[in-house]
């Protein structure tokens, strides 16, 4: 069978990507590197870079399945140039969409976000709570969400969407660890928090991640949404004392702003796996325990030992 990843150099691309080679797929990563590392990619998969705003030079023919993982990851980046996210999110999913579609490939996976449901009334937050995200990233992922129905109802495909907790782990280069190991980097004495540091959310660790989304593809409705997280939260203000502790220093933390780290900032996350759970998923690490995992990843990546 031959895959397609886009993103597949990226952070959770890339361990897709590990997976299907070892399930014996014809794997086939399409990247821009704008986020993502060469060095990343599985030997075993053929490597095309591209950019996915191209659509004249996307071409699936011979594809049974494509992973569109491929997106701008930064949700803070919505609330300064929201037109990056658009062309990288919405018109980059139009355009897999319709060379899906040219090509008769019937199967997409995709990855969404708990963001899509904003500022949740239901905690957990099931897949079936209303979608009112306050965040540009949040709205482009649903309205990627949007176009995927509609496409695999208007001309034959099936979907499975995955909206994601935060998901943490080796590779990373992005997200709540990767830039507090980043500023203390920079100065080991002080460290600033977004935010009040009482935002309390779920964290999935990445093999997790992988698993869950590989379950849920035993599931073969035409239209398939799935929550991935784990099942408890933990606080920002924790998640930095974790990674001070890690690297043997003792800053002193420096809170800006109100609840909020940053406009579109959910304080409060945590989704129900139950659809999951049903067949057969668990997670194998709680919030605390993937965030201790993660940064030691992280540390052993970067060769940061203070």
């Amino acid at each position: 069978m031959r895959v397609v990843v886009t993103g597949g150099a990226g952070f959770i691309g890339s361990h897709v990507v590990d997976r299907l080679v070892e399930e014996g797929k014809e794997v086939t990563v399409i990247d821009n590197l704008s986020s993502g590392r060469e060095d990343y990619i599985n030997s075993s998969a053929e490597f095309i870079k591209l950019d996915l705003l191209n659509a004249e030079k996307l071409d699936f023919s011979g594809v049974e399945e494509v992973w569109h993982i491929a997106a701008n990851p930064d949700v803070r980046v919505g609330s300064v140039s929201p037109e990056k996210i658009y062309h990288n999110n919405i018109q980059a999913t139009f355009n897999v969409l319709n060379a899906m579609r040219k090509a008769k490939v019937s199967k997409i996976i995709f990855t969404s976000t708990s963001t899509v449901y904003g500022e949740a009334e239901v905690i957990p937050t099931p897949e079936s709570h209303p979608t009112n995200p306050i965040s540009i990233y949040g709205a482009s992922k649903l309205a990627c969400e949007a176009l995927i129905s509609s496409y695999c109802h208007t001309f034959d495909m099936n979907c499975w969407i995955y909206r994601f907790a935060n998901v943490i782990g080796r590779r990373s280069t992005h997200g709540v660890i990767y830039d507090f190991i980043m500023k203390l980097k920079k100065d080991p004495k002080r460290l600033e928090i977004l935010g009040d540091g009482e935002q309390n959310k779920s964290y999935v660790y990445i093999d997790d991640c992988i698993s869950a989304m590989f379950y849920g593809l035993k599931s073969e409705e035409r239209v398939n949404i799935f929550n991935i997280g784990s099942d408890d939260q933990i606080k920002v203000k924790r998640i930095a004392e974790i990674v001070a502790n890690a690297m043997g220093l003792t800053p002193k933390f420096e809170f800006t702003g109100g609840k909020r780290g940053w406009r579109g900032d959910v304080p409060v996350m945590l989704l129900s796996s139950d659809k999951l759970k049903k067949l057969g998923w668990r997670a194998k690490y709680n919030s605390e325990s993937a965030v201790k995992k993660a940064v030691n990843d992280l540390l052993d990546e970067m060769k940061l030992r203070f």
